[in-house]
């Protein structure tokens, strides 16, 4: 399904329904694309609210919302995100994986000839601490990589009782996300560093494309990654169900 542009809020809040619904039974495996508007910055669940510069957040529209996955923070701005729930076959890293290769096959259908890393995790970025370093300055195994920078970030989260597992990450289509430093509380030398870690170790999809990706393509194109390389068809049948779910609280752990 293509829920369109929400608040950050309900889009957690929405990722959160989901997997609940997966959970109990009463919904199959779902593939879910979506965008954010506002531009929101998310924290991981463990993530310290207090690493963000909350008024300038405000003063500049910025929402604040909590992902009900680990990781780090990440400012949602020009980029199409997915989410993926689904009965959680291996470990960690084979689900990280899986999800992946699909998206790797959808992303090199829409022309970006991008390849999954190999690289052991990097965890501390610039250098800093780890809670004040951004998702995007750090890399881990199976991430997506155009020559050696990220395109992709993901988080993940098992439901160990249930064998279910939500997976989302954003997919970078322009250079919006560079912007969450301004909001992070650090020094200005920590500052500036983070910024020359993020134009380094990042990449989205205009500057290899050098075009303004087309997100309605992108969309198809992720989706025919997954049923090619999952050998599946997928249906949006759940996309009916969307009426149902129009009532789906906003309120979310911030």
């Amino acid at each position: 399904m293509d829920t369109g542009e929400h608040s950050g809020a309900w889009n957690m809040a929405f990722d959160e329904h989901l997997a609940a619904r997966v959970r109990s039974g009463q919904s199959g495996p779902v593939l879910r694309l979506f965008r954010w508007n506002p531009p929101a910055i998310s924290l991981g669940l463990h993530q310290e609210r207090d690493e963000l510069d909350a008024g300038r957040c405000a003063l500049e529209g910025i929402n604040i919302v909590r992902r009900p996955t680990g990781g780090r923070a990440i400012l949602h701005d020009e980029e199409l995100t997915y989410a993926v729930v689904m009965p959680g076959r291996g470990g960690i890293m084979d689900v990280y994986n899986r999800i992946s290769m699909a998206l790797v096959k959808g992303l090199r259908m829409f022309g970006a000839p991008v390849e999954i890393g190999q690289r052991q995790p990097d965890r501390l970025g610039a250098g800093g601490a780890p809670g004040s370093v951004p998702c995007f300055t750090s890399t881990a195994k199976y991430e997506i990589e155009w020559q050696g920078r990220k395109l992709v970030g993901s988080a993940q989260r098992q439901y160990r009782d249930e064998g279910v597992v939500l997976q989302h990450g954003s997919i970078l289509t322009g250079p919006g996300h560079r912007r969450l430093v301004r909001y992070l509380r650090v020094d200005e030398n920590t500052r500036e560093r983070l910024a020359r870690e993020m134009e380094r170790k990042t990449v989205d999809l205009a500057e290899i494309l050098g075009r303004e990706a087309d997100l309605q393509c992108l969309s198809t194109c992720i989706r025919r990654g997954f049923e090619e390389a999952w050998g599946i068809t997928l249906d949006n049948s759940e996309a009916v169900e969307q009426r149902e779910w129009s009532h789906v609280p906003t309120e979310h752990v911030e």
